[in-house]
């Protein structure tokens, strides 16, 4: 029998960013971000009060990955369960970042302990899951983890049988995110390692027993 399959996102679920990019839009633009209003409206110019457009706010986030990626730091237990999980199933990550920045993902992960392949992605994640299925094989039993709600939904809709845990992993943001298992997208919302690697770990064991 096929190893189960774990598709991981990155971003405040191994590493933190958000809060990385908060300081570095103080230090470096003069940017100010309040988490509480939603990340589209978070950003305001410290000087004048005025929201960042959609489109700077792009930019911006492309200038920290960039050059600011050294700055992410793991979420705690994350290489511990990502080792774990590694025993029982093969584990991947799904970011949703240019592609041409796959190699500076993998290799900043790769430096924190965590060597996993690494596929990108933009937009709604439902549809490249289904191509790593399709690569991986789509008849195994395979798990989805991200932060955002709406990747959560989208998968639900593209690939319904997948086991999916919705995992906020920086306590600034965890309480401002849509929660997909309310939503009825998520199987199970957990935010901390301790204890979503038990959880998943049982989801894992409980169908090969």
């Amino acid at each position: 029998m096929k190893r189960p399959l774990v598709i991981t996102d990155c971003d405040e679920v191994l590493l933190f960013m958000v809060n990385h990019f908060r300081d570095w839009l103080g230090e470096e633009h003069g940017v100010e971000m309040t988490l509480a209003q939603g990340f589209e409206n978070a950003l305001r110019y410290r000087e004048s009060g005025e929201p960042v457009e959609r489109e700077e706010i792009w930019k911006l986030l492309g200038g920290f990955f960039d050059t600011e990626m050294h700055r992410q730091d793991l979420i705690p237990g994350a290489d511990e369960a990502i080792g774990a999980l590694s025993e029982k199933a093969d584990v991947v990550v799904l970011t949703n970042l240019q592609d041409h920045r796959r190699q500076d993902r993998t290799q900043q992960l790769k430096k924190l302990g965590i060597d996993l392949q690494v596929y990108t992605n933009q937009g709604p994640k439902g549809p490249a899951l289904q191509k790593i299925l399709d690569e991986h094989g789509a008849d195994r039993r395979s798990f989805f983890i991200d932060d955002l709600a709406v990747h959560h939904g989208s998968v639900a809709g593209v690939a319904p049988q997948v086991t999916r845990l919705h995992f906020v992993g920086e306590p600034d943001v965890a309480p401002h995110a849509t929660c997909a298992y309310t939503a009825g997208d998520a199987h199970a919302r957990i935010d901390a390692w301790d204890e979503a690697l038990p959880w998943l770990l049982k989801q894992i064991e409980g169908d090969d027993a």
